[in-house]
């Protein structure tokens, strides 16, 4: 029989007159699974939507508990000319409860996932999840979130001098191309802390609810990633009164700041490092790798300037992640008061060989958190499938490279792109269909649990990443891109400089510093779209927190509902001309016309239904109901 899912590999294309909303539809927005995240033992409410024309004679769900499968009835709890809603009962047994449901016919049956409808048995990969652990609060999900790489973003004036690893830049210099460049990292172009306090109205008025610092701890570079202590701001950006100024500023803003270390390793001038060097039977010795081979350590990806944290060490847990003294615990507290972490390279953080205490770090950190503050947010820092990281109490979301970044930048790269490969692969970024980018979105997605999927950071590019204005080469197709930033499931994440289009080869050559002496930079189309959209989101709820239905996913364009049970607005978004498609007209509130939210165009009403054009590229917002 054909596989009739909407979201993987199998799926066939859709034609122009076809739309995907006749097919039945579940997914752990409180329209499905009201009541919010469960607590062990709760009764959850499941819902699912199924078509007046599917042949559906029952509805079950498959629960897992404690490992093994059970079958729960749903029955049917309403009724239109258009759909009928089934509902069942689960009782939350297990902290991560996995289902998905059972769509009969006879003696035949259907399985709905996270991936859709299929005619044929399938794994539990994609499976619904029930989390009693929840994802990051409501206001990291419901706010945007501005990513500052401090050396590039703003000077406040204030003479700091230059240290002695640094190579000092004027603030319109060219950031250097090469990566591997030595002088790459030693680039000092003087931004401070300061200088970002008095950006702070341009931040406000751009809609942006949480600043995300890269580290400001002293490291011997301009990232900073290699830090020689943990205990204080580095001076160059103004230290540590500067951190409590700039965290006190923001508050008083009703807006957060997420602050960014490294759990994976230190910098080889770190003083732990050092006394270790110094005396190997120290305590600190024990928080290393050492081994026989040149230089005698174990390096982050054998960096030998960032020698890698041994969580066997005695003590290190508790000084990293565990007690109210640690690294995690003490900028959580006043006079600075973080809002949360960014965790970097989190993803190889306590993995070395045999040894693996990833969970661990990630649970002790959390635990921490909530301690101090139970309304801080934890993101790791992962570039690949973090589904194995995201099962419990540990990270809240990640940075979503693979459900995001790299599906839509194969959707809308420009074929003769200058970028040179594609996100550490030896390829350049290949350009694919509609069809296999939301595949990929689907399957990273259905992988985790719906608060999660809210959490994770979604983005179109960040300092270790080429500009995407350099991947797409054009204006219009990056407002496609923004348009999908801003409206698809999770929380936008944006680096200084997307809204003017900025561009870069590599994650070093895109941190440039922001023109803050050419206000036209600031005048362009591409700053008005992105401005607009983050008020749009900022506005419209089901925008922040409705659930996700694919209408359109055809070659060159895509279309989505995104429903609460008060609002549902529909995102249409292609990167070419295309055929056009025909929406059913239930989906206007009786009475109601199309109410355009971004992008002008047209939506006209007809006895067919709603019809979209094959405009492109184009990105419009319409709100349906």
């Amino acid at each position: 029989m054909e596989d009739t899912s909407t979201g993987t590999a199998a799926a066939h294309e859709v034609d122009a007159a076809h739309h995907l909303l006749d097919r039945p539809h579940h997914d752990g927005s409180a329209l499905y699974v009201p009541g919010g995240v469960p607590a062990l033992g709760d009764t959850a409410i499941l819902r699912v939507r199924i078509p007046a024309g599917e042949s559906v004679s029952g509805v079950h769900v498959r629960v897992l508990r404690d490992g093994e499968p059970g079958y729960v009835e749903a029955t049917l709890e309403a009724e239109t000319p258009v759909e009928r809603w089934y509902a069942a009962e689960v009782l939350v047994h297990n902290p991560v409860t996995r289902y998905r449901f059972v769509l009969q016919d006879g003696d035949t049956y259907r399985w709905l996932n996270g991936t859709g409808v299929h005619e044929r048995d399938v794994t539990d990969a994609a499976d619904f999840r029930l989390s009693v652990h929840g994802g990051a609060p409501a206001w990291e999900r419901d706010g945007v979130v501005y990513q500052i790489f401090p050396d590039r973003f703003a000077r406040s004036g204030v003479e700091r001098g230059t240290p002695a690893w640094a190579l000092p830049a004027e603030w319109d210099d060219e950031v250097y191309v090469d990566t591997k460049d030595p002088r790459t990292p030693l680039q000092y172009f003087g931004g401070d802390l300061p200088g970002i306090e008095q950006r702070l109205d341009y931040l406000q008025d751009l809609g942006v609810g949480t600043v995300y610092l890269t580290p400001v701890f002293p490291g011997e570079s301009n990232h900073r990633y290699n830090a020689t202590t943990f205990d204080e701001v580095d001076p160059l950006l103004g230290g540590d009164d500067a951190l409590a100024s700039l965290s006190r500023s923001l508050h008083s803003r009703g807006m957060r700041l997420i602050g960014d270390f490294t759990t994976n390793h230190t910098g080889d001038t770190h003083e732990w490092f050092q006394r270790a060097l110094a005396d190997r039977s120290c305590l600190e010795a024990t928080y290393y790798y050492w081994r026989e081979e040149a230089p005698g350590y174990v390096g982050w990806y054998d960096v030998p300037t960032l020698p890698k944290l041994n969580y066997g060490g005695a003590g290190l847990m508790e000084r990293m992640a565990l007690g109210d003294d640690s690294v995690t615990a003490r900028w959580l507290k006043e006079p600075v008061a973080l809002d949360g972490w960014r965790i970097d390279v989190a993803n190889m953080t306590g993995r070395y060989a045999a040894d693996d205490f990833a969970h661990e770090v990630a649970r002790a950190m959390r635990s921490t958190m909530a301690r101090i503050n139970p309304d801080a947010a934890l993101i790791a820092e992962h570039n690949f499938d973090a589904a194995a990281d995201l099962v419990g109490d540990g990270w809240q979301g990640t940075m979503n490279y693979a459900g995001f970044m790299r599906p839509v930048w194969t959707w809308l790269v420009n074929p003769e792109t200058a970028v040179p490969g594609f996100l550490g692969m030896p390829n350049r970024i290949p350009r694919r269909s509609g069809q296999s980018v939301v595949a990929t979105m689907q399957e990273v997605a259905a992988a985790v649990s719906w608060p999660i999927a809210l959490s994770q950071w979604n983005s179109l590019d960040t300092h270790d990443t080429p500009r995407l204005r350099t991947v797409t080469d054009d204006p219009r197709i990056d407002a496609v891109a923004t348009t999908l930033l801003f409206t698809y499931p999770g929380t936008p994440m944006m680096f200084a400089g997307l809204e003017l289009g900025t561009r870069g080869l590599s994650g070093e050559h895109g941190r440039v510093p922001m023109p803050w002496d050419r206000p036209e930079a600031f005048e362009s189309d591409t700053f008005a779209t992105v401005r607009a959209l983050i008020h749009l989101r900022n506005d419209v709820r089901a925008l922040r927190d409705g659930g996700l239905r694919w209408a359109i996913v055809h070659d060159d364009a895509l279309a989505y509902l995104r429903e609460t049970a008060e609002e549902r607005v529909l995102v249409v978004v292609a990167r070419a001309p295309w055929p056009g498609s025909v929406l059913p007209v239930s989906l206007l509130a009786e009475g109601a016309v199309p109410e355009n939210l971004f992008g002008g165009g047209r939506l006209e009403v007809t006895e067919r239904g709603l019809v979209v054009p094959g405009d492109g590229p184009t990105a419009q917002v319409w709100r349906l109901a």
